[in-house]
């Protein structure tokens, strides 16, 4: 290792990551070292670590490696805007996890204090995602299949499920905002996959989604503000561009 250049040990050490999953990431063409040395060590370089903090990121943000290489090979990809807006994500999550930590606390206490004194319920589920609109999704579907099925699958899953399903529903929407925030075309492959991935998600846990169905639905993403808002917290235009990624997904043969 130089002061510019650094073997495959040194940053599988650096960066927390094994020497294995950097093979991987170069076979793949995802991580290819810039330079090589005189006994053919691979070296990489500073662009390097800053783009394996890159692949690094989208893993933690939920993103597949295929979608992370389409985002930073894409050449409208601006490495100062996708950090800001990780960066932004990162910060929700934190505050997300605050809000949870006091939920604990708020069952602890309840624990260790004798009846009901001073109980405040909604403070045990303060940053769980509850599901919103269900008396207005009922009063406009109630007669609907699909919301029939929907409530049928739904009234199954304990805690543990719900925090599975908006787990992977959110990170199939930070995947979507931050191909967004590179600039990566709302028609590009790595957003039509996660396109894919959402409507997937609905079928799997609600009730079956045909594509006609996603792009119905995606429709109230952004006629209805609530919809827009839920997408936009993840950063601006979000919502229009997970609307128009289901519109191309479904428009593929």
């Amino acid at each position: 290792m130089t002061s510019t250049h650094y073997r495959i040990g040194a940053l599988a050490q650096l960066a927390g990551v094994t020497v294995r999953a950097l093979h991987h990431y170069d076979q793949v063409g995802l991580l290819v070292p810039s330079g090589r040395s005189a006994r053919n060590y691979r070296l990489y370089t500073r662009d390097d670590l800053l783009r394996l903090q890159q692949i690094l990121l989208g893993r933690e943000l939920g993103m597949s490696l295929e979608d992370i290489r389409a985002m930073l090979d894409d050449p409208g990809f601006d490495h100062r805007r996708a950090l800001l807006e990780q960066r932004r994500q990162l910060e929700a999550r934190v505050e997300d996890t605050k809000r949870m930590i006091n939920a604990i606390d708020a069952a602890l206490g309840q624990l260790t204090t004798p009846g009901d004194i001073d109980m405040n319920p909604e403070n045990l589920f303060d940053g769980f995602d509850p599901k919103p609109f269900e008396a207005e999704a009922k009063a406009r579907w109630g007669d609907t299949t699909e919301y029939a099925e929907a409530a049928r699958r739904t009234k199954r899953y304990d805690k543990a499920a719900w925090q599975q399903i908006h787990a992977e529903e959110a990170a199939i929407v930070s995947g979507l905002a931050a191909l967004a925030s590179a600039g990566t075309p709302p028609e590009s492959a790595a957003a039509r996959e996660l396109a894919e991935r959402h409507r997937l998600h609905i079928d799997r846990w609600y009730y079956p989604c045909s594509h006609t169905m996603h792009t119905r639905l995606a429709e109230l993403y952004t006629a209805d503000a609530r919809f827009a808002a839920h997408f936009d917290k993840h950063g601006e235009g979000v919502a229009t561009y997970v609307v128009a990624a289901i519109q191309h997904n479904a428009a593929q043969p």
